[in-house]
């Protein structure tokens, strides 16, 4: 009786194995993971009346869900702006560290946030002959918020091209996004996002 109690059981014993082996083969992955770095960056286009803004924005992230990406980012940019009436200019380089988040409500939609701590060094060139130009350097904060859309995303993976729009909502006066005349310009961004460390075989699905 005993016996045939055990050869009862067995099959029993083999399906449990082979469900915690599965559970154990699925079980989501918790803890820093080196395949959910990124980096890559952007170039930066900027247009209005009398302005023109080129930069270009390195960064290094991270996946923190499938939806989720965040990271840190250095920025540059170059500005050059004309005013209509009088025809003086200026020339200002920009350079200085920040962070940012991309939030996918679905894989190729993103709406984005961007914080900056801008260092600039302004030039300013009067329209009058003879006259010296006039050099000067300050600091700025920026807070940029827009959407985008991300090609060839896939869950699992955070390789990816990406456009986007932002604008600056920070406030700030000497702000690099904000024209002559105060009014915020808006910030267009294309770039890509390169995968660290991911098996191009086989994705990791979180």
């Amino acid at each position: 009786m005993k016996k045939v109690i055990v050869l009862l059981l067995l099959p029993l014993c083999f399906h449990a194995n082979a469900q915690e082996s599965e559970g154990a083969q699925f079980k989501p992955k918790t803890g820093f993971q080196k395949q959910k770095l990124f980096t890559g960056g952007s170039a930066n286009i900027g247009f209005s009346s009398g302005s023109t803004m080129l930069g270009i924005t390195p960064q290094l992230g991270y996946s923190l869900t499938n939806w989720l990406d965040a990271g840190i980012t250095f920025n540059l940019n170059y500005l050059s702006q004309k005013d209509y009436y009088s025809g003086d200019k200026l020339r200002q380089t920009t350079y200085g560290p920040g962070a940012f988040v991309r939030l996918f409500p679905v894989n190729f939609l993103f709406a984005s946030a961007q914080y900056e701590y801008n260092s600039m060094h302004l030039k300013y060139i009067p329209n009058v002959a003879g006259s010296p130009s006039q050099i000067n350097t300050q600091n700025a904060n920026s807070f940029l918020v827009g959407a985008g859309y991300a090609g060839g995303r896939m869950r699992g993976g955070n390789t990816y091209y990406y456009l986007s729009i932002m604008w600056d909502i920070s406030g700030d006066p000497n702000s690099p996004y904000h024209d002559q005349y105060g009014r915020t310009s808006p910030v267009i961004r294309a770039g890509y996002n390169i995968g660290l460390f991911q098996n191009r075989n086989k994705r990791d699905y979180r």
